[in-house]
């Protein structure tokens, strides 16, 4: 639910008042019971942090299951090349 600001127009005192979008808007002031108008506001600042704000972090498990699958494995001849080419580069330095 939103937070509206009001202002009286009889005595200047500003309040908020927290309401939902539907129902009627605050018609009279608290302070003394002269007539208000409702403020246009800024609206609220939202951050966005932690985890569940990227498409990724709602994946089902029968989908990452699913694309671990269709990666390509690595077959053994490309796995001996590369532990060769690190040991060539160890043997270099």
């Amino acid at each position: 639910m939103p937070t509206y600001d009001y202002e009286c127009t009889k005595c200047g005192h500003s309040f908020e008042a927290f309401h939902s979008m539907a129902a009627e808007p605050v018609a009279k002031c608290p302070e003394c019971r002269g007539k208000v108008r409702r403020l246009i506001g800024t609206g609220a600042g939202i951050l966005f942090k932690g985890s569940g704000f990227y498409q990724t972090d709602y994946r089902s498990t029968d989908y990452t299951k699913a694309a671990t699958a269709d990666k390509p494995k690595e077959t053994t001849a490309k796995k001996d090349e590369k532990s060769a080419s690190k040991k060539d580069a160890k043997k270099a330095q």
